[in-house]
């Protein structure tokens, strides 16, 4: 497998890779020549590329995981799944919805399979709650909530290529299209602009299912810098007759050490003597299954990933304009 894009996220892919015994780390690529080099050596690749069309060109390499920034994602995406490749493309499928499409179109008649890492479907807790759910434990989904908040220090660099909604709520949609099964037919956004970086810090988004069912979303990209979680994450899902509440990261583990309490992530890519674990590993994991097995993909398929990028995308222009959004 080759990884194409090798900026913090690339190189946690690289992390998690790993420690998958099905997959051997085997290429690189970044346009930038220093951390190519930096990351060849931490990694001990050898195959070093500056254009992702050398990599894709070589038969040794079967797989490529695309961890360029979401506007960069139709070229490379189509030009992987046309050479037979299969390929984990990271979340936001793409920028646009027609870009989401063209990439969909490419990967049917590929050799390969496409997956799209919309992760928050590999944490087991929304995995129990999908169970829940099908099981018709709580009725027919009526109402849904979430926040997913991280600290300010995070997301200077993150504000200047994405926004919190399209950057983070987009995981919450893709998790309430998942349990509803349903579609977002309308949405209401606001957002506050805290830290006048390209784009805001916070995100207020709310959405009506075609169904009936109503969903709040908050997304808060400015936690204050004494904040001791990496992630407050939590969903509410209130059916006719039960409801299901996840909680994720804070509070499950206290660190205090000289400076304050700590409460890292243990749930989505830890770190274990040097290898990625978690949601991550059990993706790539996944990912493996699939392409080894030569079986379809049934989470993380491009259409799910599509929906979630329409909405999400909606509820940004609904942010700009003060208006409804309707979709579809």
């Amino acid at each position: 497998m080759g990884i194409i894009g090798l900026g913090w996220f690339g190189e946690i892919h690289a992390e998690t890779i790993a420690g998958i015994p099905e997959i051997e780390l085997a290429a690189l690529c970044t346009r930038t020549p220093e951390r190519l080099a930096a990351m060849g050596e931490k990694f001990g690749v050898k195959k070093l590329f500056r254009d992702y069309n050398d990599m894709l060109a070589d038969p040794e390499i079967d797989a490529v995981s695309i961890c360029t920034m979401w506007d960069q994602h139709r070229e490379p995406a189509i030009a992987a799944l046309q050479a037979g490749k299969h390929v984990f493309l990271e979340k936001p499928i793409a920028s646009t919805v027609e870009d989401a499409r063209a990439i969909t179109e490419a990967s049917k008649g590929s050799k390969g399979i496409l997956f799209i890492g919309h992760i928050v479907r590999f944490n087991p807790r929304y995995r129990m709650a999908k169970q829940a759910i099908d099981e018709g434990r709580i009725g027919r989904i009526v109402a849904l909530s979430s926040r997913r908040n991280i600290p300010a220090a995070w997301t200077p660099t993150i504000l200047e290529k994405i926004g919190p909604i399209v950057g983070d709520a987009i995981h919450d949609t893709d998790i309430m299209l998942w349990f509803t099964g349903d579609r977002v037919v309308s949405t209401y956004a606001q957002t506050v602009d805290v830290r006048g970086l390209k784009f805001p810090d916070i995100g207020q988004t709310m959405y009506r299912f075609a169904g009936g069912a109503s969903a709040t979303l908050e997304t808060v990209w400015c936690m204050p810098e004494k904040t001791p979680f990496d992630i407050d994450e939590r969903m509410s899902i209130i059916g006719t007759e039960g409801i299901i509440h996840v909680q994720d990261t804070f509070p499950n583990i206290g660190i205090v050490d000289g400076t304050r309490l700590h409460s890292p992530d243990t749930t989505y890519w830890p770190m274990f003597n040097g290898v990625r674990g978690g949601a991550l590993r059990e993706e790539f994991g996944y990912f493996a299954s699939c392409a080894l097995g030569g079986k379809p993909v049934t989470i993380g398929t491009p259409e799910n990933a599509t929906a979630a990028l329409e909405a999400t995308l909606a509820a940004e222009e609904s942010a700009r304009t003060g208006e409804i959004v309707r979709i579809g």
